[in-house]
């Protein structure tokens, strides 16, 4: 499955994700160490030492990640150490992303922080399954 296609509204499709049921929880006292694959919805309370592969992540304001993070959606209220590739990425008010994004819609609440290089709205964009290096467009913090 491509992750990159074109969807008539961002906003639209969150609202979707957002109603459907969260099918994993990675609890706060939790840490964990290696690889996590997924499919749905899944929700990182706790701390990820690895990468993460799967289709919709939320990271809450709790849940740390240090690792890259390849998904269809990812909503960021936490920590991220690492590279996104998603489809669509929302930085929310005071998470933290250094590293460099790739995302085909992106958008960054005021008082969110990255740090690192980002790539978005881009049409050469590839399937999230396809690794492709992310050459330089943008680096720093941005309020939308």
């Amino acid at each position: 499955m491509a992750i990159f296609n074109k969807t008539a509204n961002p906003e639209q499709e969150m609202k979707k994700i957002d109603g459907e049921a969260i099918s994993s929880i990675i609890d706060k006292s939790m840490t964990v160490k290696g690889e996590i694959s997924f499919k749905g919805k899944a929700r990182i309370d706790g701390i990820i030492n690895g990468n993460i592969d799967g289709e919709h992540l939320i990271l809450s304001e709790t849940g740390k990640v240090v690792g890259d993070i390849k998904v269809s959606s990812f909503n960021c209220y936490g920590s991220l150490e690492g590279n996104v590739t998603a489809n669509m990425l929302i930085a929310r008010k005071n998470c933290s992303i250094h590293g460099k994004l790739e995302a085909e819609s992106l958008t960054v609440e005021p008082g969110a922080c990255i740090q690192g290089e980002i790539k978005a709205a881009a049409k050469d964009l590839t399937a999230v399954e396809k690794k492709v290096p992310v050459p330089i467009t943008a680096g720093a913090a941005a309020d939308k």
